[in-house]
């Protein structure tokens, strides 16, 4: 069921059901700066994809509580959702709880945005769930406020991040259209990669680590102006060169993906999952099994679109 149809139904009275919370790739994504917060600024072009977790939700009395299928997630106060239905409360005042159920499909340390997916489907439910005391803007503050990237999963489609990631613009129509439905195919090898690690060796090698701002909203510019220009030329990630310095298997499948079959592939956020965008009629079966053969027998491989 989708996302709007579940909404308007436990708005109409049904109080359990199952949200589904995607995962995103960043297609393009420049690190501009550290914050005098400690955060850092960014320019991103994040697009949600079809496929990902699910949440469960069932009303309860007064507290929350998580479930969930993996045993690598916590399901205590720090889990994301958790945080998230607390700042629900604490922002509108409702004294209601819920019981989330978590079904985990987007592993973990992959820059694929699982648990701000995950908070950000917690806190749609429960702001139907409550009547909508929130409108969107007010939703998308709440969002903003537990993660950096909670806002963009409740737009429906790829968005441009800007700040450090809270500022979301809808693309506009043309280049919407052009990533949209796009077919991707998502992987990552067995090792995670820690996302405060990833920010803190751009930090560490600053200033050269980080983009300039004009620049990185030229490059966005350029790509966006640029009618029927293909997704492929949008691609950059700060991230990549860092990451890569250290491991290894990474630029090495990426490479040879670019060498035998001609295919750009990129790493999302602070990695580790990579993805590729592939052509409708393309095989991707030699494609998956190069992967699996450079990666072995753990490496996670799956085929969506861009939602």
């Amino acid at each position: 069921m989708a996302r709007r149809d579940f909404l308007t139904r436990i708005g109409g009275g049904l109080s359990t059901h199952n949200l589904p919370a995607p995962a995103k790739i960043n297609l393009f994504l420049a690190v501009t700066g550290r914050r005098p917060d400690g955060y850092h600024n960014l320019v991103s072009v994040a697009a949600p994809l079809v496929w990902g977790d699910s949440v469960g939700v069932e009303a309860t009395g007064e507290s929350f509580a998580v479930e969930c299928d993996s045993p690598d997630v916590p399901t205590d106060g720090s889990n994301l959702v958790i945080k998230a239905a607390a700042a629900f409360a604490a922002a509108t005042g409702w004294a209601g709880g819920a019981r989330f159920t978590l079904s985990k499909r987007i592993p973990s340390g992959a820059g694929l945005g699982g648990a701000s997916s995950d908070a950000a489907a917690a806190l749609e439910a429960l702001n139907a769930i409550a009547g909508r005391p929130l409108d969107p803007a007010g939703l998308a503050a709440v969002a903003s406020a537990v993660g950096s990237d909670c806002a963009l999963f409740l737009s429906k489609g790829p968005v441009i991040m800007r700040g450090r990631g809270e500022l979301i613009e809808a693309l506009p129509r043309e280049p919407y259209s052009r990533i949209r439905g796009m077919r991707v195919l998502v992987f990552k090898p067995g090792f995670a990669i820690s996302t405060p690690w990833a920010y803190g060796r751009l930090a560490a090698e600053a200033p050269r680590s980080y983009v300039e701002p004009g620049r990185a909203e030229s490059l966005l510019e350029s790509w966006v102006q640029k009618t029927g220009a293909p997704a492929k030329d949008l691609f950059f990630n700060s991230f990549e060169r860092p990451v890569f310095a250290k491991f290894g298997a990474l630029p090495i499948v990426l490479d040879r993906l670019r060498d035998r079959f001609g295919i750009e592939a990129r790493m999302s956020g602070s990695g580790s999952a990579c993805f590729a965008l592939l052509n409708e009629n393309a095989d991707a079966g030699p494609v998956v099994a190069l992967i699996r053969e450079a990666w072995g027998a753990s490496a996670f491989v799956v085929e969506t679109r861009v939602a």
